[in-house]
């Protein structure tokens, strides 16, 4: 299938030449729907912290962090905005195409809703600045132009991140300084340490820089904490290989093999190589003005509480399966292990699975303990498209909690389907995980994926259709064994940005 070029391209990229074999098999085969058994609900796989137990979930991630834990705050933002202005881009075309007619506006709803609203952007005096410059050009497509197009701020090409999201009386914030303020709200170490770290694209992180160099003394005198802000990119060996639509290596016209990102599952390669006691992961969009902030500095410290209360047990459980002999360990502390296993972390046995051996049950409570600790927060679903949470069926054949996209669910199943329509929650991403064993050795995450969990899209270069494979996502497939824990969270911590006339909901508005 590969010639000897194909290999020393290959490798030159970092790649194992096996798993892009694996990748052209793949297309072949295709990728099994995941089998979902039940929707995850408060009660039966979501826990709900009444006001007791949120107060001592609170208290307990502030003591640990008093006695020298470590946290660090992860943001994927690598994403481009281009999707935000989609609606905007298709008015502008329109009206290119009858010479910059504003009537096409007209047609589109969401253009003019920018437009009769464009004062309420944190964004507005700069764009009023940059359209001033042309003081003869008239029309309302002109502000769309600016607002897109390099003449102006180039919002159509910059990534969410960089944009500006929140009107502050002391200068408008983006979602990046958003961040950082979160991070110094409760992820700052005792001595007053905020780590941070920004997966971003290559030719983006040069602005990042910037604009950190630029605020970053101001959020740490305001906070008074000190920034220790990283940032990395999706590394090329984590990319796929293209196929043709008869499943071969699409080339280029040198013949050269064509790979493409593999998503944001190849993400968990960066989070591998991160170090700290625990890790805070959420969206780059997912982000409020600080009137709003309290729920989400408040249920961050639970949902880390959560899993501080119940690393410590796992931790106990680790010590003993992994120190001790199956001969000299207690059939008191097996049952009592696999029962917080089942129960508590969310791990079932296999249909039909009876471990009646005492080495047999030891040596699956082992593997189940020896895996990294996520919690994850869940809130009510309200009709937001993406994941939720559900018990699905794992390769293995044991049954725990996952975040499962609907793209993952079987289109062509009612039975499935039904389970599906029956979700109470929805996931916001929202987590926060433990990376570290009983010793205090870092896990390699790599290790806890589930590969057949990825998914096949139809693309197209040069005027040809191929085939580009995705990797399992960072908090499905990516994270599928791991130990895991959902809780409750509120609404008002989920207030993604999709489009730009979502920073005109009242969440988002800071006046």
């Amino acid at each position: 299938m590969f010639t000897e070029n194909d290999i020393r391209q290959i490798t030159s990229r970092g790649s194992n030449p096996e798993n892009v074999m694996n990748q052209v098999e793949n297309f072949r085969k295709g990728f099994p729907f995941l089998q979902i058994v039940e929707a995850a609900s408060v009660d039966n796989g979501i826990i709900r912290l009444n006001a007791e137990e949120l107060e001592k979930a609170v208290a307990l991630y502030d003591e640990k962090i008093k006695s020298g834990f470590k946290a660090l705050k992860f943001v994927p933002a690598s994403g481009a905005a281009s999707r935000m202005f989609k609606a905007l881009f298709e008015a502008l075309e329109a009206c290119v195409a009858k010479n910059g007619a504003d009537d096409a506006l007209i047609r589109n709803e969401a253009a003019r809703q920018f437009l009769a609203n464009r004062e309420k952007f944190a964004f507005y005096a700069e764009l009023a600045e940059k359209v001033s410059t042309e003081p003869d050009t008239p029309g309302c497509v002109k502000w769309i132009d600016f607002l897109l197009n390099s003449k102006g701020l180039n919002y159509g090409s910059l990534p969410k991140g960089l944009l500006k999201f929140h009107k502050y009386t002391g200068g408008n914030r983006t979602p990046f300084e958003e961040h950082l303020v979160e991070g110094a709200l409760y992820a700052k170490d005792s001595e007053g340490n905020v780590k941070l770290h920004f997966t971003v694209s290559p030719e983006h992180q040069p602005l990042f820089e910037k604009l950190l160099a630029e605020v970053k003394s101001h959020y740490e005198n305001e906070f008074g904490v000190k920034l220790d802000v990283s940032f990395s990119q999706q590394k090329p060996s984590t990319d796929t290989i293209a196929v043709d639509t008869a499943n071969e290596p699409f080339r280029e016209k040198d013949g050269s093999l064509v790979f493409r990102p593999a998503g944001h599952g190849a993400l968990i390669e960066n989070l591998n190589d991160l170090d700290a006691d625990i890790i805070f992961i959420k969206n780059i969009d997912n982000v409020v003005p600080d009137r709003l902030k309290e729920p989400t500095v408040q249920y961050k410290k639970a949902i880390a509480g959560v899993l501080l209360k119940n690393l410590e047990k796992l931790f106990f459980y680790q010590k003993e399966l992994n120190e001790k002999h199956p001969v000299a360990l207690d059939s008191a502390l097996l049952a009592s292990a696999a029962s917080f296993l089942e129960n508590t972390l969310n791990t079932k046995p296999a249909e039909n699975q009876y471990y009646t051996e005492k080495e047999e049950l030891y040596h699956y409570l082992k593997e189940k303990y020896n895996r990294p600790l996520r919690v994850c927060g869940m809130v009510k679903n309200e009709g937001e498209p993406g994941g939720g949470p559900f018990w699905a069926k794992n390769s293995d054949g044991t049954i725990s909690l996952q975040v499962v996209e609907s793209s993952q669910i079987d289109p062509g199943s009612v039975q499935q389907q039904n389970i599906a329509k029956h979700a109470t929650h929805f996931n916001p991403v929202d987590l926060v995980c433990a990376v570290k064993n009983y010793k205090g050795a870092k896990y390699d995450l790599t290790q806890f994926t589930d590969p057949a969990t990825g998914f096949i899209s139809i693309k197209s270069k040069d005027g040809k259709e191929l085939k580009a494979q995705e990797l399992p996502g960072l908090w499905n497939g990516a994270m599928s064994n791991w130990n895991t824990l959902f809780v409750e969270v509120p609404i008002e911590t989920f207030n993604p940005v999709k489009t730009v006339n979502d920073l005109l909901r009242e969440q988002h508005l800071n006046d």
